[in-house]
Order: structure tokens, then C-alpha cells, then sequence
């Protein structure tokens, strides 16, 4: 799918991401020496780059650990005034901020909304970018693979699927890309993966009866040399390697998981495939061809 056709639809990528987390220094010390992302402090917490956007991640003082919000992107006013529309007919609160507010996130234009389990979502358009300030990895990262894609992807926790699917599709303009299920003793586990722009998917929703809403984001990083120096630095400061290297069978993506101090995990992964407009939708019985052992 282009991305012309996506702004046809509604959102054109995951932006930004806010989180919480109870001990900033570690998450400082996550982001720049593990991770690579540069990191500064803020009144409230901590905020991270992975390129010439101006902030990808807030990390804000709390002690829920979980995702507090999640930035899409409309291409302008326009688009946005029609996420909202839409998401008004459908019957869900929207508010419009002030120039101020939506300042605060670095954007022009803000809509909040929240999705059918509580997460508080942000529709923007204008993000600020900064060019003039390149960004330089503290971990001699090559580059994250961001651009049209956003900033990566996150798999949430959901108590209906029909209900969570319905916001973000009919809502907010996801596609489907496919379907995982996760033999689970006598149960199984169905997920859902959707995409908004080439990234194969920049959303997942898994029907898991749990509190916390975010089981992982993903960085996708320009090299696997990338990937396996990721790896090291990640050993190398005693994190806890959730998912060991491996191979999924959806994106294709070569990744490892990685705790955060938060708790949830980080996947951090190189090749990912890509949506195209001859792509049809499958069903998996298996998250990956190969490693990511627990």
C-alpha cells in the first residue's frame, strides 16, 4: 500500500510514543547505551530521538509502567478534522487541543481521543523536525529505519478485539496485514497485525486478559550488524533478553526482545518486509521460522 493511499484512509504512521516508567536514570542509561536512541532530560521526565524528528519517546515519571499515549500522523488539517468526523459518528470523544498543547508534542495540530480499552490517542499533523540537529546515535547505531514508516510499531493488550479493531480500522484506518495464532496449552491465542504505510505492520492487538496495555514497541535498525551489536551492548549491561534472536514467519523480521526497566519488552530487529499494493492477507500458526526462545 503507498502511502497516498493511506492518507486516503486516515493515519500515515505511529509518530510517537509516551510511556511511564518509575526509574528514569535506568531508562536514560536503556535508551542511549542499549538501545542508541540520544536521550535528553525534561521537567517531567526524559524525552529520546532516532532521527530528525524531534521526539520520538517521552518517558515521563510514573509508577504504572505501561504506555500512557500513542501519536499518529494525518498529513494535514484536513485529514485530521476528518479522523475526527469519523471517529465523532462512530461515537467516541474527541478534543480538539489549543496551539499550545499541541506544541507540547511538537506538532501543529492535535486531536485526542481515547481507544475502546482507555489508551489515550493523539491524531497529528505538522510534527517539527530537526534537521538542523542531526541526529548522532550515542551507540554507534547506522540508523533506525523511520521515515514514512514512523517510528516503529507496538503491540497492544486489548479486552475485545472486535471493539479495538473497529476503532482503529473504521476509526483511525488501519488495513489488516495478517493473523498469528499462538497455540496456548488447550487454547490458542489469536493476534491481529495492521499497517498504515509500507511498514508491514505498525499495530498489533493481542486478546490478552492482563492490565498493562503495551507488551513491546519495535526499533527496526539500518543493518544487522546493527541487530548483533544491539544484542551485545544489551548483554554486556545485564538486561534481561526476553526472546533470543530468531526469525518471525508474518514480517520476516530478524529480531531479539529485550526488557525495558518499565518491564515491557523492546524489539529490536533488522529486514523487515514491506507492504506492497499486490499484498493479500494470510493466517500464521507460529510467531517465527526460527530462535526467539525464551
Amino acid at each position: 500500500m503507498t502511502n497516498e493511499t493511506a492518507t486516503k484512509v486516515g493515519v500515515t504512521s505511529l509518530t510517537y510514543l509516551g510511556v511511564a516508567g518509575s526509574d528514569l536514570d535506568a531508562w536514560d542509561n536503556f535508551l542511549t547505551n542499549v538501545l542508541g536512541a540520544s536521550c535528553e532530560k525534561t521537567e517531567t521526565g526524559l524525552r529520546a530521538r532516532t532521527d530528525e524528528q524531534e521526539t520520538r519517546l517521552w518517558v515521563e515519571q510514573g509508577d504504572s509502567n505501561d504506555i500512557q499515549f500513542a501519536g499518529f500522523e494525518v498529513d494535514d488539517e484536513a485529514c485530521l478534522l476528518t479522523v475526527k468526523a469519523r471517529l465523532d459518528e462512530m461515537g467516541y470523544e474527541t478534543e480538539l487541543a489549543d496551539r499550545s498543547q499541541a506544541k507540547k508534542y511538537g506538532a501543529l495540530g492535535l486531536l485526542k481521543t481515547k481507544d475502546p480499552d482507555g489508551l489515550e490517542i493523539h491524531i497529528v499533523f505538522g510534527i517539527n523536525l530537526r534537521p538542523d540537529l542531526p541526529f548522532v546515535s550515542p551507540a554507534g547505531v547506522s540508523g533506525f529505519v523511520t521515515g514514512d514508516q514512523g517510528f516503529g510499531h507496538i503491540v497492544l493488550t486489548t479486552a475485545s478485539m472486535d471493539d479495538a479493531r473497529r476503532f482503529y480500522q473504521q476509526g483511525l484506518g488501519f488495513e489488516v496485514s495478517d493473523f498469528v495464532s499462538l497455540p496456548m496449552g488447550e487454547q490458542t491465542l489469536d493476534l491481529t497485525f495492521m499497517h498504515c504505510n509500507g511498514r508491514h505492520h505498525t499495530l498489533a492487538l493481542a486478546p490478552v486478559p492482563i492490565p498493562n496495555r503495551l507488551l513491546h514497541f519495535m526499533l527496526q535498525v539500518d543493518s544487522m550488524d546493527d541487530v548483533g551489536l544491539g544484542l551485545e551492548r544489551a548483554t554486556a549491561a545485564e538486561c534481561t533478553i526476553t526472546s533470543s534472536l530468531g526469525r518471525h514467519t508474518n514480517d520476516h523480521m530478524v529480531s531479539f526482545y529485550v526488557r525495558s526497566p518499565s518491564g515491557f519488552d523492546v524489539e529490536y530487529g533488522y529486514g523487515a518486509r514491506e507492504i506492497g499494493p499486490d499484498w493479500t492477507v494470510k493466517q500464521y500458526q507460529a510467531a517465527s521460522i526460527w530462535g526467539h526462545k525464551k
